[in-house]
């Protein structure tokens, strides 16, 4: 059984944890409200962007015009993966949960995966498991900017473009609620129109609007921006999961902390009251041999 001053000690350290982890639980609430805005506030404009270019696409439908290079299907022989992760830990088994998942989908894949890392616990995973990283990003801080993402969208495009890469993948956490947060793998490139709604085949949407120059350099115009906007979105969520998570998993350390000082202390009674009882058994025993 440990010692008074050993349990004293456990004590003070098991406070000492609970003060650090309250004050992470409280810094990630903070920060959580703001970056659940910011994903929060990029859905409209990507739903409309969705919706423009869906009627776009469907209005112009032609098979005689070359598509667009981005919207081309070709034989895969090389795949991407833009594998989005946080840069820190301290999150419960997000960023567990975000590398497994990946980690299967590349194992998976008959053909070979290059991986672009945005955060470090997703580089660091890929690296260990000897999958090759072509380029990583880290340090976008708790609010990435839209340049970050215009950024790498614009790295990938240019590899699918020249024809390093056939097919690219996005992976990152998507925000479903302050305790979830789902693991989402889903195509990137080539880009695959949002379908209309049923019963709508894009001619009204080109008739409503007279486009300048033509429809077809608007959708040219619109794609890598909708490119951009998917991988900015998709940042968006991967921060406000991080702040989320970490505040969870802050609270149920703060918590599981304050019980464990509970016991300690219930037991550390209980030894310094065993302490007490053998001291004054030692004095009266001592009194009465004196006595007698």
């Amino acid at each position: 059984m440990a010692t008074i001053r050993q349990l004293r000690r456990r004590i003070q350290s098991v406070k000492n944890t609970a003060k650090i982890t309250n004050a992470l639980q409280l810094v990630a609430a903070s920060k959580m409200r703001r970056a659940q805005d910011r994903a929060l506030q990029a859905k409209p404009y990507s739903e409309k962007l969705r919706t423009v270019i869906a009627g776009l696409a469907a209005a112009m439908v032609d098979p005689e015009r070359p598509a667009h290079p981005l919207l081309v299907t070709r034989e895969v022989k090389n795949i991407g993966l833009l594998h989005i992760t946080p840069d820190r830990g301290l999150c419960g088994g997000l960023n567990a949960n975000l590398n497994r998942s990946a980690g299967t989908w590349v194992a998976m894949q008959h053909e070979p995966v290059d991986v672009v890392a945005v955060g470090k616990k997703g580089r660091d995973f890929f690296i260990r498991a000897h999958v090759h990283v072509v380029a990583e990003f880290t340090e976008l801080g708790d609010y990435p900017a839209q340049s970050d993402a215009a950024s790498i969208a614009r790295l990938i495009m240019n590899d699918y473009l020249e024809g390093v890469i056939d097919r690219v993948y996005i992976s990152y956490p998507e925000f479903v609620s302050t305790a979830v947060q789902r693991p989402v793998i889903r195509q990137l490139l080539p880009i695959e129109p949002p379908q209309m709604a049923e019963g709508d085949d894009g001619e009204g949407f080109a008739q409503d609007y007279i486009f300048e120059p033509s429809p077809q350099e608007v959708l040219a115009q619109l794609l890598p921006r909708y490119v951009e906007m998917q991988v900015y979105e998709a940042i968006l969520q991967n921060a406000a999961s991080f702040q989320s998570a970490q505040m969870v998993a802050m609270k149920n350390a703060t918590d599981n902390a304050n019980e464990i000082t509970r016991e300690l202390t219930l037991t550390y009674n209980k030894a310094r009251q065993e302490q007490i009882t053998k001291e004054l058994l030692d004095i009266v025993g001592g009194a009465a041999a004196l006595e007698g």
